[in-house]
């Protein structure tokens, strides 16, 4: 598994984990984030069950494991999230943060000893040491109750499966030619997004938000111009495809 530091604050960074080579074949790849502060960190979507050996090797190179004191799930999808059986066990201390509507079904995967942290609808707003991270809504994409996460201060947006890619292991970790990328994401954003007024709504909050980076939860990481050029992209693009095939 990769690990790579993608950027750096005076007071916290961020670090990409993915393009696992030894992850089943039939498993898609995944990508997960980390933010670091002096004492904590914050683990997103972190995973498969499949990834927890690597991820927890991955991760204790990096900070003490009493440091990662915060999970997030952007959505309940098992690639999001299947893992929490274990990590529960490992972090008996932590906090999840995940959407109100999703408590009952994902605490399917385990979870006796992580408290729930229930992000309402309208988001939320947490301090890690003196690093504020927001939790923003991107209800509908695909997810009925999902998230984002943004930092202001690292100009970082985590976008979840929006700009997401299903990319090989030898993958590289940003887009190099955009409009090539575009080919690779058509197909799951057109399938897998269900609303063209959620995109919408969810394009108009984030052109307002100030971002360096755009993180999906699979693929190659967006950065500098390509994020404008990814937001007119998918401004323009029809969603829920699927609608026309079952009627």
């Amino acid at each position: 598994m990769k690990c790579h530091q993608l950027t750096e604050t005076p007071s916290h960074q961020w670090i990409f984990f993915g393009r696992d080579p030894d992850r089943p074949n039939k498993i898609i790849d995944t990508n997960q984030y980390m933010i670091t502060t002096a004492n904590k960190a914050l683990l997103m979507d972190p995973g498969g069950i499949e990834l927890f050996a690597p991820m927890l090797a991955s991760i204790v190179k990096l900070i003490p494991l009493e440091q990662l004191t915060h999970l997030f799930a952007s959505h309940q999808d098992p690639d999001i999230i299947s893992s929490l059986g274990l990590w529960d066990q490992t972090l008996p201390d932590a906090k999840l943060y995940s959407a109100w509507m999703w408590e009952g079904f994902i605490r399917h995967f385990g979870m006796d000893n992580i408290s729930y942290e229930a992000i309402p609808d309208e988001g939320l707003t947490i301090s890690l040491d003196q690093t504020e991270i927001k939790f923003i809504p991107a209800h509908y994409l695909h997810s009925s109750g999902n998230y984002h996460v943004y930092d202001p201060a690292a100009k970082v947006l985590m976008s979840g499966d929006v700009g997401a890619a299903l990319e090989g292991p030898d993958a590289g970790i940003f887009v190099e030619d955009f409009e090539a990328h575009t080919q690779k994401m058509r197909f799951f954003h057109q399938r897998w997004m269900p609303s063209n007024s959620a995109k919408n709504n969810w394009i108009a909050r984030v052109r307002q938000l100030d971002i360096e980076y755009l993180c999906p939860q699979h693929g190659r990481i967006f950065r500098g111009k390509q994020v404008q050029q990814f937001l007119d992209w998918f401004e323009q693009l029809e969603v829920g495809t699927g609608l026309s095939k079952s009627t």
